[in-house]
């Protein structure tokens, strides 16, 4: 893990960044009062860094008719390693997945999907995940209500 020398100046411009990402580079120098080109070399060293991975839009699951929201965990077969980089691949091919991750415990994976509605999750969960190469059992949790959803991370300007 990369120790980076971030200032308050830099930490400012992220939080800017995270509220308001299509902000043009004089919104952002206001903000953070600095000047717009100091504020352009430090968005584009903030970049080259790695610290800002990406820029995409946030889109309404609901409003695209996406009705389901659901936290599946995954437990692998053992001793088959060959096995864990054909899912980690196919995980990544599944528009349906936004997140997966690599846990402790007794599960191996808990990935976060979206569905249209229960009778998708569950073709999704027998006809795809379930006859993914290495998988021994998944188990679903689905979402009722989403009580706070961002990626934004706990800055401290």
């Amino acid at each position: 893990m990369q120790n980076l020398a971030l200032d308050t100046i830099d930490m400012r411009l992220l939080a800017a960044l995270q509220e308001h990402g299509r902000a043009s580079n004089l919104e952002l120098a206001a903000a953070i009062k600095l000047s717009p080109a100091q504020t352009l070399r430090r968005h584009r060293r903030l970049e080259e860094l790695g610290v800002i991975r990406r820029y995409e839009t946030r889109l309404d699951a609901q409003a695209l008719g996406f009705g389901v929201v659901a936290f599946i965990q995954v437990t692998m077969e053992r001793g088959h390693m060959r096995e864990l980089v054909k899912f980690k691949e196919l995980v990544a091919t599944l528009p349906q997945v936004q997140e997966c991750y690599s846990v402790t415990g007794d599960i191996d994976y808990v990935l976060k999907v979206v569905a249209r509605d229960l009778k998708a999750l569950s073709e999704f969960l027998l006809d795809t995940l379930m006859r993914a190469p290495g998988v021994n059992s998944v188990q679903s949790i689905v979402c009722l209500d989403e009580l706070k959803g961002t990626s934004a991370m706990p800055l401290e300007a």
